[in-house]
């Protein structure tokens, strides 16, 4: 039997090494696709203010924005009222929440070394989550008891729970990926028990609304000062992420061969996942729980660009932007009479599309 399995170890490195050169020569260049991402999500944004219920030019959108920014007295009306102060704070807020699952969803499957995790695996969204309901039930929020605010309780909730995970994670010591995950998955499952608790004590009709709406993603709240901290952090994260670009791509091939190629793995998980969970925080503080853009949109980009991470992170947050700008215009305009969560059009995008993905990467054996 030893003397089989070793002569099948190097069919199986080379089946390995040929699959992988395969995979980057079908890889598109990163910085053609970066540009058309761009200018795609360019057109995008201007869509997005242009389209709603009060339709308005683009060119009149675009005169707008110059005169704001040129320092202009507006014009007299309510177009320059309804694009500066409602319809590009909510795209602007629609490209970093986008942009930033993105990221945090690389960074995830990097840090668990798994291509089917996301940031929400680790519960922190879950925290964020019951932070927010917990200011909507029990009057929490603008003016409440604590004077957190609704997105304050949420990013309190989603540091609370990550202090908790990593105490469970760091028993023993180390900080191994399994670990990591059953107790965010397990801390998360917890907290949602309790989310659903404060749901049935919704007093009334509009709050059980509101929690929903919130467990479920919205950009509907956006305004100017709502995006100081997701403008920050996104950001922030990314030139910290293509800064270590060269450790996750050693993290991917195993803790042995990243710690040989002069890695602190768990200096670099540590870091990872106090990024991840913080940076997680602030966006579900914002938008509420947005589900499959952060597990989705990195799969994607792999499949286009190939997994140099130096290439994926900055491919993953355009793209991200981009989708969630057009989610966002689908659940503004979908319907008459209401506005549709982000999270139901992403979950009803994400699952076909993830199955898909899965399909072909099982079938082409990678």
């Amino acid at each position: 039997m030893p003397a089989m399995l070793s002569r099948r170890e190097p069919t199986d490195a080379g089946h390995g090494r040929t699959a992988d050169t395969a995979a980057r020569a079908r890889a598109l260049p990163a910085v053609p696709v970066a540009l058309v991402l761009g200018g795609t999500l360019l057109a995008a944004l201007t869509a997005a203010v242009a389209w709603g219920s009060t339709s308005i030019p683009a060119a009149e959108v675009w005169g707008v924005m110059w005169r704001r920014l040129s320092g202009e007295a507006p014009r007299p009306g309510t177009n320059d009222l309804i694009v500066w102060q409602l319809r590009v704070p909510r795209a602007l807020l629609a490209v970093l929440v986008g942009a930033g699952l993105g990221l945090v969803g690389t960074a995830v499957q990097a840090l668990v070394r798994n291509p089917l995790a996301d940031p929400y695996l680790l519960g922190i969204s879950g925290g964020a989550s019951l932070g927010a309901v917990a200011a909507i039930v029990l009057g929490l929020g603008a003016g409440g008891a604590l004077g957190l605010g609704l997105s304050g309780a949420a990013f309190a909730g989603a540091l609370a729970t990550f202090a908790l995970v990593w105490a469970v994670a760091r028993r023993g010591g180390g900080f191994a990926p399994l670990r990591l995950v059953l107790a965010g998955v397990a801390i998360g499952q917890f907290l949602s028990g309790f989310t659903s608790y404060l749901v049935l004590r919704a007093g009334d009709e509009q709050q059980t609304h509101s929690v929903l709406f919130w467990l479920m993603g919205s950009l509907g709240g956006a305004t100017w000062e709502l995006l100081v901290a997701p403008a920050v952090a996104v950001p922030v994260a990314l030139l910290w992420l293509l800064a270590r670009a060269r450790g996750l791509n050693a993290l991917l091939m195993g803790d042995e061969t990243a710690a040989g190629l002069g890695i602190d793995v768990a200096r670099l998980r540590r870091e990872l996942f106090t990024l991840t969970s913080v940076l997680t925080g602030v966006l579900v503080a914002v938008s509420g729980a947005i589900a499959f853009v952060a597990l989705m949109v990195p799969h994607v980009c792999r499949l286009a660009i190939g997994g140099d991470h130096r290439r994926l992170l900055p491919v993953s947050a355009l793209f991200g932007a981009l989708l969630l700008v057009l989610v966002d215009i689908v659940c503004r305009t979908a319907m008459d009479t209401q506005e549709l969560p982000v999270g139901v059009v992403t979950s009803l995008i994400g699952a076909p599309a993830l199955l898909y993905l899965l399909d072909r990467r099982l079938g082409s054996g990678r």
